[in-house]
């Protein structure tokens, strides 16, 4: 009898692709045995109006360069190179059609995101595409994504990461402010946006 695929989405603008990531992609691997973890970096982010995002080839390049080293992560360009603002339920509503009822699909985000979801487009469609993985700091408090009214429609695993102490906001502020970022992103990921100039002050 054939396997049953079980697929994990790594959704995020990665902007840039930090070692907080990576932890919780290779976590959410082992406890939820996966077969592998595609990270989707987001094309157009519906929710990131407020700032100047790098663009998504860039985006896209640094998570390929952070997740080369490892045969179990993948990286696809599905929502880079879809026109228009990026939906995640229009993107696991794709993997559904490609993959097949039989696989089981997990998106894996982190916990800030899932105490949002309920106002994602179409948020209700993504129980019965998917099972969403809230990745969370130790010490987190659960209640507040239970007390969120209709939560119990959604299909929630909640998954600690230590290393999501991790951010990009932080990781830019410190590019911006010429401040050390070593160990909290991948080298290779650090000089590529040195390089293109992603985060400097003067960007």
């Amino acid at each position: 009898m054939r396997k049953r695929l079980r697929l994990g989405i790594m959704g995020g603008t990665f902007d840039p692709v930090h070692y907080g990531h990576l932890v919780a992609a290779e976590e959410a691997l082992v406890q939820f045995n996966l077969d592998r973890v595609v990270f989707m970096p987001t094309g157009e982010p519906a929710r990131k109006t407020h700032r100047v995002v790098s663009s998504a080839e860039h985006r896209y390049l640094m998570t390929v360069i952070a997740t080369a080293s490892n045969p179990d992560f993948a990286v696809s360009r599905m929502e880079v190179d879809r026109p228009g603002v990026t939906y995640t339920v229009d993107t696991m509503c794709e993997l559904r059609s490609i993959h097949g009822p039989q696989a089981e699909l997990f998106f894996i985000t982190g916990a800030d995101a899932i105490l949002d979801i309920l106002t994602w487009k179409d948020s209700d469609r993504l129980a019965d595409v998917c099972t969403l993985i809230a990745a969370t700091r130790p010490g987190y408090d659960l209640a507040r994504f239970d007390q969120q009214p209709g939560a119990e429609g959604l299909r929630v695993e909640m998954m600690e990461v230590p290393a999501l102490a991790i951010s990009s906001t932080d990781i830019r502020g410190r590019v911006a402010d010429r401040r050390p970022v070593r160990y909290l992103l991948p080298e290779a990921v650090a000089m590529y946006a040195h390089k293109n100039r992603l985060y400097g002050r003067e960007t």
